[in-house]
Order: structure tokens, then C-alpha cells, then sequence
């Protein structure tokens, strides 16, 4: 039986799907001045966090700050519902100093909820989309109901729904995250589309019951002294209210896995999906990892007003009794008992070749895609997505040059690149070792080269970008007072930097040149500075990295230098690779793919080697 269509509304910008993507790039279109509509297929689960309670994480934390700093959500809802808060790896340098939080699952979604209920300019309306088509430039959005939305533009953020299908043992049906229903009839739609979609699959673990859990034979994490908020306009930093705690399998576990391992869909093949690469399930760590004795796992709340924990680490798809069984040979959960099983979810996504450095698809003006959609993992990846998604089809809507961010400018920009230029063979996780140029991208200074974007979008309040100047201001003044006081050798000096491990002082020296040597930091010097001005502890810290790290930092802006020349150097859209003379075959057919907008991008590509650009560069100089 047909369904009767009938005209529902007329937008500027259309979302579909209210996860991390969806909300970022709704609130950013709606913004910015654009009339636009969220459609979610429950507006209960906005915001959800189906696998981990947590936001941030190694290089995810950069992400969040990013949003941030371009005028995003994520980092002050992260900062209103914490529950916990570290800083990773400080044992290591700056650069991959990143912050992750636990977060209060069910609150965050409800600030989130809220947040676009009372966005200006953005309707939020719950219902399934079936269909989507273009016509004479304008897409059409359709119903399960038969509503039909005329939008300018689209941005596709449909996480893990999309063709959903839900896997635990020999069991699996069709599902979306968290036991929602998938959205099935759009994936035929877009298949009708021509978009070129493949089979990705993710998984997460079961939620247990926190009564069940021994934590004496655990170990304890305590969250930071002192709290580093996401948000740069987070005036009061969020505080710690409880801990997580850590533990290991064993050889038990080891042997409940692998008589059952026939008993999984991934190695039954019956899961056609490609899973995460760097968050493998449990039976697939085992596997993989045969000559390991003991994998590590993390007990973490789901929020303050339940009292299910999070099991990361222990993600599986083998059948309900088998994952009982195997938390059960973990002596602090030898009585668990399990509130929602582990499961695998398989679902469709696109292959982001598809896509520009804008998420606009090349083949379809005006579609855009954002989140798990573009082949990605992670709510921070999606978030990130989203944004400049949102940002895009408004600008396109209102006639402007399109925001692209460059690898030496975010991990933002060095996210998308590495999507539409590269591709990606499994889901894609950002990491610090994905950027050449991450001492430039510290997660501290996401401010400095991300703001002046987000204020020149409109992005920014004032007030917040007055904060910034500021804080740059007070910044450049006191790196240049510590580049001209000196210190002069003394008793109380010398003890100090013999405590510390490092050689004292014969002769003065500049503030600055001390503040170089690995073992002193900034504040270690107060005390011997009478001068210095009162400083945020963020401040300090700048000030810290730059002066440390000064000859690396200049460095590294020179390859970036090097690089945005090479990114000056356009390929004009209809060029014609069979006519460029010396090309390797393989290079013609991988720059015929992904269509490189200049120089830089197509030195990136895989099979792209240094010969062929410089064919390249020959043919475009003549």
C-alpha cells in the first residue's frame, strides 16, 4: 500500500539523526541563521551514548576542545555532566596531553535534548525518513507517515542505524543501537541514490549490575586534583564525584573464549561487517593477541542515578550464557549480573572518497555526510563531523565560500583529510599519531587556532572571543618578559636545580633559557620571580610549551609552510589525468578517484608516490 504524500514544511538545512553528529550539526546550521529541521527517530535517545559513558580520550580530547574553540556543543556538555575527569598521558610530552571524562549518560542526553529544544531556527521532530530524493536542486525528505520536507540541503548522520542489524551468538535481527529500531528503508533509498555504501560493524559490552561487582579485588582510579574543564568558556571546572576501577582476565577467561569462539558471528562468518581496528572485542583480543596472558578491563559508572556500570574492554558478540560465563572467571565479577548483554551491530555507511573536504558528496550538490555515516568511530569523530557539516550547508545555503580546515590547522581538518583522501578500510579512530604536525595541535592551544574561525563564522559570542584575546595577550606579554629578566646564581636557586637533576647556575641566565631544561617548569620558578603577574593555571601552561618546546615549534611551522604551498597549487576539477604524460597507471586511477583539489592533497594519497607530483606539478606549470 502506497502512502499519501503531502507537503510538511520547507528548510534550509535538513539533519537526519539526533546522535553526536546530528546535534552538532543541527545547532551549527541553525546558528548561523539558517532555518532548519533535526529529524530523530526517537527524541528520547538524543544525544545518546549506546557504548562508552565517556568523552574524550588520546587525540579524542583534542577533538572536543576543537568543537569547542569553532563554537560547538559537545565540550560544555561534557563539562555539565561529568562524573569524572583525567588527563591522559601526562607522563609524555604536550602534544598528547589529552583530557576524557566520565559522563552522566542519561543527563548528558537530556542537556542535549534540551539544548536543541531551545535552539532558535531549529525544529526537532521525531519520525523515521524512508526516503530522500533531489529534484530541480532541492531535496525531498519523506516520512514513514508521508510528510514531505523540502530542504536546500542534507546532512546525513545516521550513526549505526542505518540497515541496522544487532548480533549476539546465532542470534541476530534487525535493530539499531540500544534496542531502537533501525532505519532500513533509507538505506534502500540511498542505495537507489547510487551512493556508494559499504558494511562497517562496531560492538560494545554489557552493563552489569554495580551491587554485583567485588571492587576489593579491583584496582582504583581516581580522577584529577585538580579538573581541566572541555570547555574554554567553562568557567568553573566540573568536580570528581566518583571513581572507576580497573582489573584483568585470565587464563579462564582465555579458555571460555576459545571453546565458544565457534559460537561467535564474527568468526562464523556471519557478520560481513569490518569492525574497529583499535577496539577489538574481547574473543577478538584473544585471538589476535594468543601469546598475551591477561587483558585489561575499566569498571565505570553509567551515571549518578543508576547503578549500571560500564564494562570497557569487554565488549563481545558470543551468546548470552557465554558472556556470563566468561566475566565470571574474573574474580570481581565471580556473582555479576548482567543488566544488558554485549552485542555487535553491523550497519551501512558510505565510502568517504565519496565525499569533498567540505562533506559535501562530488556527485550530489547540496547532500552532506557527518559522523559514523562517513566510515568514522567515536562520538568526538562524529561531533567533529557534524560541525563542519553543519557549517557547510549553511554557508552553501547563504551563497559563502565553504569552511575547510587544513591538516596543519586541527585534528579536525587532518580527520576529514584522511577520510576523503585516503579512505578508510575499517572504522576510523582519530589518534595523535595520525597528524604529522601534533606538537602544533596541542589540545591547550585548540583556542588559538580554531576561534578566530568560529568568532569570523559567527560561531563565537564576544564575550567569549574577548576571554581569548586576553588570554593571548597575557600569554605573547610574558614570554616576552621571561626571554629579559635574568636569574643570577644563588644558594636557594642552586638547591633547587640540584633537587630537580639538573646542573646549577655559574653564571645568570634568562628566565626563559631555564624554562628549557626538562626538569623545570614554569612554576617551579615562582619563587624566584618577584615580578611575574598573576596567570590562569591554562596561561601558565602556554607559556610553558612554547618556550620549552621553541625550537621544535618553529620546526614544525616550517613543513607546514612547505605544505600550504603545495596546497596553493589547485588541480582544476575537470582535469583530465589520461592526458597528464609520465603518470603511473595506478596514480591515474587513485587521483581519478578522489579528484584532489591541489598539490598537497594528492601527495596524500595512497599509491601517489613523490614522481607523480612531480608530473604533476610539471604539467600544471604548463
Amino acid at each position: 500500500m502506497s502512502i499519501k504524500k503531502y507537503a510538511a514544511g520547507e528548510y534550509a538545512v535538513a539533519v537526519i539523526g539526533g546522535g553526536h553528529a546530528g546535534i552538532e550539526a543541527a545547532l551549527a546550521a541553525a546558528r548561523l541563521g539558517c532555518k532548519t529541521i533535526m529529524f530523530t527517530i526517537s527524541v528520547d535517545w538524543i544525544g545518546n551514548m549506546p557504548c562508552n559513558p565517556s568523552i574524550g580520550g588520546t587525540a579524542k580530547g583534542h577533538l572536543v576542545r576543537e568543537v569547542d574553540a569553532l563554537g560547538g556543543e559537545m565540550g560544555k556538555a561534557a563539562d555539565k555532566n561529568t562524573l569524572q575527569s583525567r588527563m591522559l598521558n601526562l607522563g609524555k610530552g604536550p602534544a598528547v596531553h589529552s583530557l576524557r571524562a566520565q559522563i552522566d549518560r542519561r543527563a548528558y542526553s537530556g542537556y542535549m535534548k534540551h539544548t536543541v529544544e531551545l535552539q532558535e531556527n531549529l525544529d526537532v521532530k521525531q519520525c523515521e525518513i524512508t526516503d530522500i530524493y533531489s529534484d530541480n536542486g532541492i531535496w525531498h525528505c519523506i516520512t514513514r507517515l508521508g510528510a514531505d520536507y523540502s530542504c536546500r540541503t542534507v546532512i546525513l548522520a545516521t550513526g549505526t542505524f542505518l540497515e541496522g542489524r544487532v548480533y549476539v551468538g546465532e542470534v541476530n535481527y534487525p535493530s539499531g543501537p540500544d534496542g531502537n529500531f533501525p532505519a532500513t528503508e533509507l538505506g534502500l533509498s540511498l542505495k537507489r541514490l547510487g551512493l556508494p555504501l559499504r558494511r562497517f560493524k562496531t560492538g560494545t559490552p554489557a552493563r552489569v549490575l554495580k551491587s554485583s561487582i567485588d571492587f576489593s579485588d579491583t584496582e582504583v582510579q581516581e580522577g584529577d586534583e585538580t579538573v581541566t574543564p572541555f570547555s574554554f568558556s567553562t568557567d568553573t571546572p566540573p568536580e570528581n564525584t566518583v571513581v572507576c576501577h580497573m582489573s584483568y582476565t585470565n587464563d579462564e577467561t582465555k579458555r571460555v573464549i576459545l571453546e565458544n569462539i565457534n559460537r561467535s558471528p564474527l568468526y562464523a562468518g556471519v557478520i560481513e561487517g569490518v569492525g574497529p581496528r583499535y577496539c577489538p572485542s574481547i574473543e577478538d583480543k584473544i585471538v589476535r593477541f594468543a601469546d598475551k596472558k591477561r587483558h585489561q578491563f575499566f569498571i565505570e559508572p553509567c551515571g549518578a542515578e543508576t547503578e549500571e556500570m560500564y564494562l570497557q574492554g569487554l565488549s563481545s558478540s558470543l551468546p548470552e550464557e557465554v558472556q556470563t560465563a566468561l566475566y565470571k572467571t574474573v574474580p570481581c565479577l565471580k556473582n555479576v549480573k548482567i543488566i544488558r548483554n554485549a552485542y555487535a551491530i553491523e550497519y551501512d555507511c558510505i565510502d568517504p572518497l565519496a565525499m569533498r573536504a567540505t562533506l559535501e558528496m562530488k556527485n550530489y550538490p547540496g547532500l552532506y555526510g557527518a559522523g559514523q555515516f562517513n566510515g568514522s568511530s567515536g562520538y568526538e569523530e562524529a561531533a567533529a563531523q557534524g560541525l563542519v557539516a553543519g557549517i557547510n550547508a549553511a554557508l552553501k545555503v547563504k551563497g559563502n565560500k565553504p569552511l575547510v580546515l587544513s591538516r596543519a590547522s586541527s585534528y579536525i581538518g587532518t580527520l576529514i583529510d584522511d577520510l576523503v583522501t585516503k579512505g578508510c578500510s575499517d572504522p576510523y579512530r582519530m589518534m595523535t599519531s595520525r597528524s604529522e604536525y601534533r606538537l602544533l595541535l596541542r589540545q591547550d592551544n585548540a583556542d588559538e587556532r580554531l576561534m578566530p574561525i568560529g568568532h569570523k563564522l559567527g560561531l563565537i559570542s564576544e564575550e567569549t572571543y574577548s576571554a581569548y584575546l586576553k588570554r593571548e595577550e597575557q600569554k605573547n606579554a610574558e614570554i616576552g618578559r621571561l626571554n629579559t629578566v635574568f636569574l643570577a646564581p644563588g644558594e636557594e636557586i642552586n638547591a633547587l636545580l640540584e633537587s630537580a637533576g639538573t646542573a646549577p647556575l655559574t653564571t645568570g641566565i634568562r628566565m626563559s633559557e631555564l624554562i628549557k631544561r626538562p626538569q623545570i617548569s614554569y612554576d617551579m620558578l615562582a619563587p624566584f620571580d618577584k615580578e611575574r603577574p598573576p596567570l590562569s593555571r591554562s596561561v601558565r601552561e602556554k607559556v610553558e610549551v612554547e618556550i620549552k618546546y621553541e625550537g621544535y615549534i618553529a620546526r614544525q611551522r616550517a613543513q607546514v609552510n612547505e605544505m600550504l604551498r603545495l596546497e596553493g597549487k589547485k588541480i582544476p576539477e575537470n582535469i583530465d589525468y589520461n592526458d597528464v604524460y609520465g603518470l603511473r597507471l595506478e596514480a591515474r586511477e587513485k587521483l581519478d578517484k578522489v579528484r584532489p583539489a591541489d598539490i598537497g592533497q594528492a601527495s596524500r594519497i595512497s599509491g601517489v608516490s613523490p614522481a607523480d607530483v612531480s608530473v604533476l606539478l610539471i604539467y600544471l606549470s604548463k
